[in-house]
This record gives structure tokens, sequence and C-alpha cells, in this order.
């Protein structure tokens, strides 16, 4: 009997180029108090949020993550004619099917096999983690990685717990073979018994036209869970990696809140000198696209640069969360 072919594995990952887009319209806690019973000094106070982008009415979330997936090709030197896979972290496409991946891959000429992750605000981690395998186990030369959402679509703008939270952006990064390992083993998992806390609210069995699902959340339960039970896993992801807390050059959690990644940062007793992404004051929290989105706000910025060690975290829905530490990628030009 003939035995079956496997393919030749690849030995070591990196994040090859990272490319990000910005939803156009920037949007001020003033202009969010014009409909929510609140005012700007809660608000920061609250989630340290000074501002947040929206799509505008002509730009989708297929629009912001072929964007932002192109920026990344290009940062990588990679055509879309290499790619083996492209991965969508999102949340918020209106559509079960057609998922959005496989769209995203024909609008940048691609027609590699392509599928949506939905992990809440974990979803990009998680797709780089699978992504890494990907291509190590020689599945997929290259594979392109977007987290994108569109929040603005799916949130009721009277709701105190989330109206003045959530935004719109997408992040893409390119995930291939490496001489020198660059994406560290993934420390992942859930907790199923708190899928309550972050919702859709109704559930597509009860969607009418005109009534969309909008998203709630018990924000005490995620700040109770997130600053305490993340640095756990954050510690496993460094520890995976081989590495020690004293190896890093930033931490990169998800931007869900100012005070969770400063309390988070805190019980992580980061040494000094470790950059610390800060992107929500100015872009909100923009779910599965938060983390692409603040490493490129601190790489543009000169915080980090390409090639230092990060550690990434991303937590939410499910309760889902994912980490690993990632040698920071090239950035697209401007």
């Amino acid at each position: 009997m003939k035995t079956i072919k496997q393919n030749q594995p690849v030995v070591a990952t990196a994040l090859l180029g990272l490319g990000v887009h910005r939803a156009s319209r920037l949007v001020t806690n003033e202009e969010i108090c014009e409909t929510l019973d609140s005012s700007d000094e809660w608000i920061q106070s609250r989630s340290g949020i000074k501002t947040r982008r929206f799509a505008a009415d002509d730009e989708s979330l297929l629009d912001m993550a072929t964007a932002a997936g192109a920026k990344a090709l290009s940062a990588a030197g990679v055509s879309a004619d290499q790619l083996g896979c492209v991965i969508v972290a999102t949340s918020t496409y209106s559509q079960h099917t057609p998922a959005a991946a496989p769209q995203v891959a024909d609008r940048l000429g691609s027609t590699a096999a392509s599928f949506d992750v939905s992990a809440g605000c974990a979803g990009f981690c998680h797709a780089v983690g699978v992504a890494s395998d990907l291509v190590r186990g020689g599945t997929a030369s290259h594979v392109l990685v977007i987290g994108v959402e569109q929040l603005s679509r799916f949130m009721d703008p009277t709701d105190r717990s989330t109206a003045f939270i959530f935004a719109d952006g997408a992040g893409a990064v390119v995930v291939g073979p490496s001489d020198v390992p660059g994406i560290g083993p993934v420390a992942w998992g859930s907790d199923g018994s708190q899928a309550h806390v972050i919702t859709q609210t109704p559930d597509c069995r009860a969607v009418t036209a005109g009534h969309g699902p909008v998203v709630q959340m018990e924000g005490t339960a995620v700040f109770r869970w997130a600053p305490f039970a993340m640095a756990k896993v954050a510690r496993e992801a460094v520890d995976r990696a081989g590495l020690e807390m004293e190896d890093l050059d930033a931490f990169v959690p998800h931007q869900a809140n100012l005070r969770i990644t400063d309390t988070l940062s805190r019980n992580l007793k980061l040494p000094e000198g470790v950059a610390v992404a800060r992107d929500v004051v100015d872009a909100g929290n923009t779910s599965a696209a938060s983390v692409p989105l603040a490493i490129e706000a601190m790489l543009r910025g000169g915080e980090v640069k390409a090639g230092d060690h990060a550690l990434l975290i991303a937590f939410g829905a499910g309760l889902s969360y994912a980490a690993q530490v990632v040698a920071l990628p090239p950035l697209a030009e401007a």
C-alpha cells in the first residue's frame, strides 16, 4: 500500500507586512453626546476615549478590508497570486453567507482559499495563530490576515454601555515563511459560561427589516474579567515564546478601554521601557481591527520599529481570547 504524501513543513514564520485603513469620519465625544445622555468628561473617565472613527455612508466593511489588505501586501512585497489563503476576522459583516473573505480576495485579485473567523475582539490574534500554522504546515505559502469591523452599524446610539466605545476600521498583515522565527506559539482559549456578557441582540432569528441586531455588553463584568484573567494568558504566551518580560519592546493589547489596558499592564508588571499601545484614545474600540491598528499607530509614531518583540493579546465576545509574541512587521508607506 502506498503511503500518503504530506506537505513539507516550514520551520519559521513571521509577519511580513502591515497595512491599515482608518475609517473616514472622525467622531468626537461631543457628537456622541448629541444622542447619548452623557458628557465628554464622563466618557473619558470611563474609557479614555476622546475620538473614534466611523465609516462613511459609501464606505463598506469590504472596502475597508480590501484597502488594508492591499497595503499589507505592498508592505510585504507579496503579490495577490502568491497568497495561499485569506482570513478575515470580523463580527460585523452583514451577511452570514457569502463570507467576506472570498469577496475581499477577489477584489485583491486572488483565488486563494478564503474564510471568515468570528471570535469577537480576539479574532485577529486567533487568525494570526491559524495563519502561522497554515504556513508552517506547508498548506499555504503566504496568508493574508485581516481584522475589520463596522461596529457603527451595530450600535444603539442611546446605550450608555456601548455607544461611546465602539468604532470602525481595518488592519491586515501578511504571514509567510521566515529565516528567523517571528511569531510565537499562540496561547488561547474560551469561557462559554460567560457568553452572555457580550452579545448581538436580537439574534438573526428575530431580525426584521430596519431592525438589525445591536451589540450589547455588560461592561462591569468585562472589566472584572479581562485585566486579571488575561494577565495569566499573556504570561503564558511570553513563556511559550521562550522569552521573559524583559525581552519585550512593546505590549499591544486589544484596545477595549484605556482603564483595562492600564490595569492589565500593571498586573503584568511590565519592565520600564516597554511601550504600551493606547490607540483606543483616538480610535475607540474597533474589536478585531484594534490590534493591527494599534501596531500601526506605534510604528507610525516611532514608539517601536519593525523587528521589535511585541506581546499581542486580544479578548472579547465568547468569551474568547488569544495571545502571541511577534516580531513587528514593516509598515506600508503612507
